[in-house]
């Protein structure tokens, strides 16, 4: 060609350096070679349109594969997609070995539309282990698969941004590493430093905030959501010059910026630096870029982890008090655990409230579900339950009120809201007098509270109560006063701490009575964390702090303890429960109280006679007179000698019972007579209104030893104290 003649055309001269041109139509599926590049691909040497199926038929099935990758690298960084290909022959042999480069456009504003314009060129083959970063090679993409697969399982279980980080700077790559890391976070138009590895501490310093449009490649990176690369100290003071005085001082040769990228939206970017020249072949830049992906993802959902904890501790500290002011002559402790799943929070609540009378309301409460719904609703009723125990209203009336207000918030709505939304809550209201000991306890649906005696005896103490708070506006709740010893602890809990871990009423409370007689009660922080530690192991926080596992309900508990009495040592346990009119079922309850109360009792025939006359002397009450039965027991030891069971059971009928001789077939009359055949003491005495009737145990030394109470054995005593045997009263007992 002489000068000044014109240029021939771009095809003739493509051909002549044996350099094909070749368009891929994405949207289209169709694959156009020109003559010189159908040649290569083993077709007629004339400008050929096939399927993509029929264009992949042409090249070895691993280059193909590896095509799809290059392509979605270049469109996402702008770059070209370059490649080797392997070309197949009809019969599946390699033919010869090509070189693509390709410059692939977008169609329209979808990335999976897009057209591809490139050249082909012949290439030789590379000598065995010349290279082990290519397309081709397959021991270097089986290294990286397998450390994408190691990568992405690390990255997905941090929980943390610091977490996260720290996985990134224990990543290494196949074939390169980088010797230093950094993450940038983008805050409004501030680019700061999230985290760094591999740099002295104080380095970050220059780099901790600056305006996003500074010239450095991490803010041009997060303005444009493009990858850079640099593969040279001079590259980068070519194109960066204000920042390369910045960089030059950390020695690298290499360094990649990669866009952290979320929904679509750049939240930062990610810089990976080297200190050796790094060309940032395709493989390499598709590693990088996965990484980038993979970490975008694990920092999004560590923030999202981080947000929701700090959600739940903020919700927690301003839904839950503080348990205070200090009460004279009694301590308490508080627990409450959240749930793991979600956010973490839900119904279940703890309060304590002085009281204008001087006394205090222990509150405890669990509202249906664990999501922020049930905590609103918790934050409601709990603000309505200490106003109506802040007018002085008693434990009754307390939650009667609460739950015509939590019926009028959720079902009283019923015909607009979502049946989602119709929610109840069960609760357990103690008022306490710390001068006395005197508990008086409504309960609305919720688990009965335990109480551990002087000496590690753990029994429950059941109440009456009634419906769930918020299910019937007009429901009563009656009161249950019980007596608090000194050095007794009282314990109240939500279901959570009972039935966690798949086990039942029955079985829950065993657990927790295991709990409670094992730790000592003097430190009750210390028995606060073996009750929840016994459920789910150590706890992350003392109290509101979430734990490591995951919970299958929320936990709450309140611990009372009364002081020690100095003045009068503590020898001596004791249970008291009352037995209506109208609950004639609760003498199977007051059978299974006196029990628990002889759990260590050497002599189970003994126990046996005790709920035997226990049965008979309550019996008596309810059949024979028209009140109620107070039912007290008790288990003590004196200076010297044996325990003692004492057990006294009054009403407030003024007739004395006596012994009947009753026939065969008489169905009654013969309660007098188990007292004499099985007690080693008992008596009737009189209390002005009313009378008590009550017997006495003594506990064998030895449990083999013949029991005093059998016929023919020798007898103590026995106090006949207001009545004798033989005094004729009333009816005696059934």
């Amino acid at each position: 060609m002489r000068t000044g003649d014109p240029l021939p055309p771009v095809e003739d001269v493509l051909a002549a350096l044996a350099t094909g041109l070749w368009r891929w139509d994405n949207r289209a599926g169709t694959v156009t070679f020109d003559a010189e590049a159908a040649r290569l691909v083993g077709l007629p040497a004339h400008t050929t349109t096939l399927t993509e199926s029929g264009a992949r038929a042409r090249f070895h099935p691993v280059d193909w594969n590896e095509i799809d990758g290059i392509i979605r690298l270049a469109v996402a960084e702008g770059t070209l997609a370059e490649a080797r290909l392997r070309i197949m022959d009809d019969q599946g042999r390699v033919i010869r070995t090509v070189r693509s480069r390709s410059k692939p456009v977008m169609l329209g504003d979808t990335p999976d539309l897009y057209e591809l314009v490139g050249t082909l060129q012949e290439v030789a083959e590379p000598p065995p282990g010349a290279s082990s970063r290519t397309p081709v090679t397959g021991d270097w993409r089986r290294s990286r698969e397998a450390f994408l697969l190691d990568a992405g399982r690390a990255l997905a279980e941090a929980d943390s941004t610091a977490e996260v980080l720290r996985v990134a700077a224990g990543l290494s790559m196949p074939g390169f590493s980088p010797d230093g890391l950094a993450v940038f976070g983008v805050a409004g138009d501030r680019l700061t430093v999230i985290g760094h590895h591999g740099h002295q501490p104080g380095a970050e310093g220059p780099f901790t905030d600056m305006d996003l449009a500074t010239d450095y490649p991490a803010a041009e990176v997060c303005r444009t959501g493009r990858a850079v690369y640099l593969s040279s100290p001079e590259e980068y003071r070519r194109r960066y010059p204000a920042a390369w005085p910045l960089a030059a001082g950390f020695n690298r040769q290499s360094w990649a910026f990669l866009p952290l990228v979320v929904a679509g939206r750049t939240i930062g970017a990610w810089m990976a630096g080297f200190a050796y020249r790094v060309t940032f072949t395709p493989d390499e830049r598709s590693v990088l870029t996965t990484v980038a992906r993979m970490l975008a993802q694990a920092l999004s959902r560590a923030g999202v982890a981080e947000s929701e904890r700090e959600l739940t501790d903020g919700l927690q500290k301003s839904m839950l008090p503080s348990i205070g002011p200090e009460i004279p002559g009694m301590t308490i402790a508080a627990r409450y655990v959240p749930t793991g799943g979600g956010l973490q929070v839900g119904g279940d609540w703890y309060d304590m409230i002085p009281l204008p009378s001087g006394r205090i309301a222990l509150v405890i409460g669990d509202v249906q579900g664990h999501d922020v719904h049930a905590a609103g609703l918790m934050g409601q009723l709990r603000i309505a339950l200490r106003a109506y125990a802040s007018e002085g209203h008693r434990p009754d009336a307390v939650l009667s009120r609460a739950s015509r207000f939590l019926y009028g918030i959720t079902a009283g709505t019923a015909d607009t809201a979502d049946p989602s939304d119709l929610r109840f809550a069960t609760c357990l209201y103690v008022e306490a007098d710390p001068v006395t000991g005197t508990l008086e306890i409504a309960r609305a649906g919720h688990p009965d509270p335990a109480i551990r005696t002087a000496d590690g005896t753990v029994m429950m103490r059941p109440t009456a109560g009634g419906l769930p708070l918020g299910i019937d506006p007009d429901a009563d709740y009656p009161t249950t006063r019980l007596a608090l010893e000194p050095s007794e602890t009282l314990l109240i809990c939500t279901d959570g701490l009972i039935e966690t871990g798949g086990h039942d009423l029955d079985s829950g409370w065993s657990r927790i009575r295991t709990t409670l007689e094992a730790v000592p009660a003097d430190d009750l922080e210390l028995l606060a964390d073996a009750l929840v530690q016994a459920v789910h192991g150590p706890p992350s926080h003392h109290t509101t702090g979430p734990l490591a596992d995951r919970r299958e309900d929320d936990i709450a508990l309140l611990l009372l303890r009364r002081a020690t009495a100095s003045r009068v040592p503590i020898t001596a346990r004791r249970t008291a429960m009352t037995i209506a009119q109208a609950e004639p079922e609760r003498i199977a309850v007051a059978r299974q109280q006196l029990r628990e109360l002889l759990h260590d009792w050497t002599d189970e025939d003994q126990v046996d006679s005790a709920v035997l006359m226990v049965s008979e002397m309550v019996t008596n009450v309810l059949v024979h007179t028209d009140g109620d039965a107070l039912m007290v027991a008790e288990v003590g030891r004196g200076c010297e000698g044996p325990r003692r069971l004492r057990v006294e059971v009054a009403d407030a009928s003024d007739d004395l019972p006596h012994k009947r001789r009753p026939g065969e077939l008489a169905s009654s009359g013969r309660g007098l007579v188990l007292m004499e055949l099985l007690a080693q003491k008992w008596g009737v005495d009189p209390r002005g209104e009313g009378k008590s009737i009550w017997f006495e145990l003594y506990e064998p030394s030895d449990p083999a030893e013949p029991d005093l109470a059998e016929p023919g054995a020798a007898r103590p005593d026995v106090t006949q104290s207001a009545v004798s045997r033989e005094t004729a009263g009333s009816d005696g007992l059934a």
